[in-house]
């Protein structure tokens, strides 16, 4: 089967032409050219570790703890959540490494070219979200700290700091891949040195005997604890993962791709977690302060002369999280159809996120509340369309066909009903068996867990373990790997494994 060469309208070189050099990477959704995949697969441990080595992560200590369960149960928690979840963002890099172009133009393979708009206008809303919430955070930290320090410039600051903060992740994104690799590494040890400095000076706060005095929880809050770390650790950023490994050589092993990306997305947040469990299980008033403002919170606690230097590196770590998902957030609204320069589609999202930061800074009476409710409303949705495109990649023994990325006469087709109705199935399903833990502040919410009867209602023990999200992944993996193998065969016809 063949299929004509795709329309490149602002195509800067494709596979066959190396790229020039510059400041700015202005390479698209278009394939990554054999000369420019030079990356090395230690290379992905960079933005993996920089962007999740976040103090933010130690607020997820108090998050568990929220679910009634002990330190040693959340501690099992969130190692096993983080490195499962960092192990799915594995998977999905694969597909990168085979087909050298972004995440959600690989998964047309899986929905076909027309129909992968349906999970990629999710994965936009998605990495919206992530990087908006990253930046509200920088914000609040920001506003907290001119505070202590006694400048209370009131809107003044959280406006500044705003533009600020906006400023530097869309300029970082607008330079593009090679730039915030670059700028990865380097931040990888100044955040990594500040966090351990911040660890030792906290120490003294912790309350060992009161930690481990927490009573244990049942088996469900413990699946609900997993789904929400999963949620907001690996599976948060699984639509991008193809993204950063689309450079590498397609000689570079899979088992290598995928220990990577864990290692360098699960080792910062599993100690984070760890000794946010160990703050919040020791003052009570911390973890719940936590819930309203998670960084200026934990500088709450610290010498005053630490304030600044640990600001402004808490600031950096949260915006090189941000760096990456505004990055990946252009690449999906042009895989979407928007035909503009890369640079100009990460402007635009630079654009909602300053308002969208600006605006939950000003009128949003709680953070943490919405957050999480947004998590588990798109992680649904995500967590289908994941389990898909994991079992699709899986099924493969080629390559992908470039060309047929982009033409949807290909031999991937305009619309795979069968993917794209897998997807709405396990959607549906999963928003039954989920709830809104946040129904005061998130009352848009309240919709969901339609199908909680069939667990015991929604005052039921199982009604806050989140199983949704579960389900959603498990039904649409399993679905896709029975339902589709003989078509991915079909798809595969005259097609080689190059790397091999």
């Amino acid at each position: 089967m063949s299929s004509a060469p795709p329309p490149a309208p602002f195509a800067v070189p494709g596979a066959s032409e190396p790229a020039r050099p510059g400041l700015v990477e202005t390479t698209g959704i278009e394939v990554i050219a054999e000369s420019e995949r030079t990356a090395r697969p230690r290379d992905l441990f960079w933005p993996w570790f920089a962007a999740n080595v976040s103090v933010f992560g130690m607020s997820y200590g108090s998050y568990l703890l929220g679910f009634g369960i002990s330190f040693w149960q959340a501690t099992i928690v969130a190692v096993l959540g983080i490195i499962i979840s960092f192990a799915l963002c594995g998977l999905v890099a694969i597909a990168g490494k085979r087909g050298s172009a972004p995440t959600m133009v690989l998964s047309r393979a899986a929905f076909g070219v027309q129909g992968q708009k349906l999970p990629g206008v999710v994965s936009w809303l998605t990495s919206i979200g992530w990087e908006t919430s990253l930046a509200i955070t920088a914000v609040l930290a920001t506003a907290t700290v001119f505070r202590a320090l006694g400048v209370d410039g009131g809107g003044v600051v959280t406006v500044l700091s705003a533009i600020l903060i906006a400023a530097l992740i869309v300029g970082a994104a607008v330079l593009g891949y090679h730039t915030i690799m670059r700028l990865q590494s380097i931040l990888t040890w100044v955040t990594g040195a500040m966090t351990v400095l911040f660890m030792i000076l906290t120490i003294p706060h912790i309350d060992l005997s009161t930690v481990l005095a927490a009573p244990s929880g049942p088996a469900e809050n413990m699946i609900g604890a997993l789904v929400m770390v999963m949620t907001g650790f690996g599976l948060g950023w699984i639509n991008i993962a193809a993204d950063w490994s689309r450079y590498q050589k397609r000689s570079t092993s899979d088992g290598s791709i995928v220990a990577w990306n864990v290692i360098g997305g699960s080792s910062a947040p599993v100690i984070l977690v760890i000794f946010g469990l160990l703050l919040a299980g020791s003052d009570q008033s911390l973890s719940e302060a936590i819930s309203g403002d998670p960084i200026g919170a934990l500088i709450s606690i610290l010498p005053i002369w630490a304030l600044i230097p640990f600001w402004i590196v808490a600031v950096l770590t949260l915006v090189s999280g941000a760096v990456l998902g505004i990055y990946s957030s252009g690449l999906t609204l042009l895989s979407l159809g928007i035909r503009i320069p890369r640079p100009a589609a990460a402007a635009v999202d630079g654009v909602i996120l300053t308002i969208g930061t600006i605006w939950v800074a000003f009128f949003a009476q709680d953070f943490v509340g919405p957050f999480q409710s947004f998590l588990i409303t798109l992680g649904v949705p995500m967590a289908a369309w994941a389990g898909i495109l994991i079992a699709d990649i899986l099924s493969r023994r080629t390559d992908y066909d470039e060309a047929a990325l982009f033409d949807a006469r290909g031999r991937y087709g305009s619309v795979d009903w069968l993917s794209v109705g897998t997807m709405l199935v396990a959607t549906v399903l999963g928003w039954g068996l989920v709830i809104n833990n946040f129904a005061d502040v998130a009352a848009w919410n309240n919709w969901q867990g339609y199908l909680l009867f069939l667990v015991g209602g929604r005052e039921g023990t199982w009604a806050y373990a989140n199983l949704g999200v579960l389900v959603a992944l498990v039904l649409s993996f399993v679905g896709t790997l029975i339902g589709r193998r003989a078509r991915i065969r079909r798809q595969e016809e005259g097609l080689v494994r190059r790397g091999a």
